[in-house]
């Protein structure tokens, strides 16, 4: 329980489903509690309060389990570590994977519990091989994307009573339980980059590293404080010293922290064809190579029809239509219809034909 609407929805439901239920709030976050109101992430003193008080209100038992350690150790170090690398690591998906789905679901299969219980807006569905993880009825807010990264084991562990609501009728039904965080605000933004601000979150623990910003040609165009402030795909903040000949915008192409060097070009030059992955995770069996699939690279992207090939401890998605500001460290996630196949962090990717740029970006 987080201290949110959903998750205080969820437990209700679940209650009223019969089952046994334990509130449990996971203490992530270590220092003093903001109370200056420009918090915007989760996991605070003030959501475990919110969360116990929604416990109190549906009669069960309310525990905090503290892995802060563990969250800096598996999501904090590891977003650090993934930017200095030049990548651009999503966060949640870790925070699924290594806490939410892992930690917290072994201590609580340890503990005699069947299953863990959020209110991730995502579907479990009966299928031929066993529960299948699925998209939310409401596209709009659909999680499924960050669930991607979940493997069979813990897929039939799970429980998402919110995966056929709208988030209007979710916080509807808390009213009328009497939850008092019924109007409370989502959260938003990295929930440990709680002030939204994740250049000086990064430039604050990595430290200044100067370079250059150089075009397509490496003729150098502007310099930069620090590589890591940067991501494929960027428009804005690019402190570039002059426009490009035919004025058109630039992006970041690509960043080098090793090199100390951000490359920019056209938009064009963003679109690639072809995507490699390594650590693929399977919520089922994996699919017979190749199979056909559509592929999502962001939390709300477009989905691309693609072909894939898993190979071992990676895997080759190739798309048929090009996507565009594809970066190392990211989740390509693929889809059956609704349906979570699998996924992948992606390492690499290749040029679309008629991109500017011929040379495959790596991480």
């Amino acid at each position: 329980m987080s201290g949110g609407v959903d998750s205080a929805v969820a437990a209700a439901r679940a209650l009223d489903a019969g089952h046994d239920v334990t509130g449990v709030h996971l203490a992530l976050a270590s220092g003093a509690p903001d109370h200056s109101g420009r918090s915007r992430g989760c996991c605070t003193p003030e959501d475990a309060r919110d969360a116990r008080r929604a416990a109190d209100v549906l009669g069960i038992p309310f525990y905090v389990w503290d892995l802060a350690e563990r969250f800096r150790a598996d999501v904090v170090q590891d977003f650090l570590d993934e930017y200095a690398a030049g990548h651009t690591p999503n966060p949640c998906l870790r925070c699924n994977e290594k806490i939410k789905f892992a930690a917290v679901l072994d201590k609580a299969l340890a503990l005699g519990f069947d299953a863990v219980c959020t209110g991730h807006y995502a579907r479990i569905l009966d299928g031929p091989d066993g529960p299948e993880l699925h998209r939310a009825v409401d596209v709009d807010k659909d999680q499924s994307y960050v669930l991607g990264v979940l493997d069979a084991r813990q897929v039939a562990a799970a429980l998402f009573p919110l995966g056929a609501d709208r988030k209007a009728d979710v916080r509807a039904e808390a009213a009328r339980r009497g939850l008092a965080v019924a109007d409370k605000p989502d959260s938003t933004d990295i929930c440990f980059v709680s002030d939204g601000d994740t250049a000086g979150f990064l430039r604050a623990r990595l430290g200044d590293a100067p370079g250059e910003v150089v075009d397509e040609r490496g003729e150098v165009v502007g310099t930069h404080s620090g590589a890591y402030a940067f991501t494929v795909g960027q428009r804005r903040g690019l402190h570039i010293g002059r426009p490009a000949a035919d004025g058109r915008p630039r992006y970041v192409l690509e960043v080098s922290p090793v090199q100390r060097r951000v490359v920019v070009g056209p938009a064009e030059a963003l679109d690639v064809s072809e995507l490699s992955g390594v650590r693929p995770r399977w919520p089922g069996p994996v699919p017979a190579a190749p199979f056909r699939c559509s592929a999502q690279v962001r939390a709300h992207g477009e989905a691309v029809p693609a072909t894939a090939y898993p190979q071992g401890d990676r895997l080759v998605v190739r798309l048929d239509a090009p996507l565009r500001g594809v970066a190392p460290g990211q989740a390509v996630v693929l889809y059956d219809s609704t349906r979570v196949l699998g996924s992948a962090t992606i390492s690499a990717s290749a040029p679309a034909a008629g991109s500017t740029t011929g040379a495959s970006r790596t991480g």
